[in-house]
């Protein structure tokens, strides 16, 4: 069966306000492949009134389970406030490390090499992917549904920039994430072992499938330490040992 790739991304989309916890999607437009997933991504870009501002990615989970999601442009903050939607009456993010390309890289058949593509990377940034929940819990929704659905990111914060060579050494990082006397400490472990290790995999994948990725897009590959739920109002400070520090505060959008 051939499903209706723009009326899957259209519904998805409408789905990305507060508060949104809704049913699985009707079969009729029910993503069943790694295809189907990522043709919705398509037609979601297609949809959307902004540009594409980065990707999140992982390294393949098996041979027919990717990580892989467009973020768009309109969802990327930057500088003292980041503004995200509730879920579950919290601000729910993950620490990251995101790559910046400093050029563009257009789809071609024979992809790119490790060697081109850290050769595009411009600058590396301490980041944040902003989450969200968009199935209620009892939808069943299965893993390529979840996918079609960006996996959970609602955007991207961008923060300080970070020396390249501490970003690609970076395998454990230890994490503080604070809000007054409310500390949060975590071992951090990169799941791929090192964080530009899916930017490799992403691109050269994404480029022979066709999609071009343009200077400015910034690339996140997994977090240090899952999800972080912290409140929304109050200047949060965020420092990874050894590579930097700032504060953010989080403001719940309508």
């Amino acid at each position: 069966m051939t499903i209706n790739y723009t009326e899957a991304a259209s519904e998805l989309l409408s789905r990305r306000v507060a508060g949104t916890k809704a049913a699985r999607l009707n079969e009729d437009i029910r993503p069943i492949t790694i295809e189907d997933a990522l043709n919705v991504h398509s037609a979601m870009i297609e949809l959307r009134s902004d540009k594409v501002g980065g990707w999140k990615c992982l390294q393949p989970l098996a041979e027919n389970k990717y990580v892989v999601a467009p973020i768009f442009a309109d969802t990327v903050n930057k500088g003292e406030t980041c503004e995200l939607f509730a879920d579950n009456g919290v601000a729910r993010i993950e620490p990251e490390i995101a790559f910046v390309l400093g050029q563009d890289l257009p789809a071609r058949a024979e992809g790119y090499t490790p060697a081109e593509i850290d050769a595009a990377i411009g600058s590396c940034h301490m980041a944040l992917e902003l989450m969200q929940s968009r199935f209620a819990e009892n939808s069943d929704a299965e893993f390529f549904e979840k996918l079609a659905d960006c996996l959970v990111n609602q955007g991207l914060f961008i923060g300080p920039e970070i020396a390249r060579d501490k970003a690609y050494a970076a395998a454990t990082i230890a994490i503080t994430v604070s809000q007054g006397d409310d500390v949060q400490t975590f071992d951090g472990k990169h799941p791929n072992e090192l964080a530009q290790n899916p930017v490799y995999w992403l691109i050269d994948f994404m480029t022979r499938r066709g999609t071009s990725f343009s200077a400015g897009e910034a690339v996140i590959t997994g977090s240090y330490c899952g999800i972080v739920e912290v409140a929304f109002d109050k200047p949060t400070s965020i420092k990874y040992q050894g590579i930097g520090e700032y504060q953010v505060t989080f403001s719940a959008k309508a």
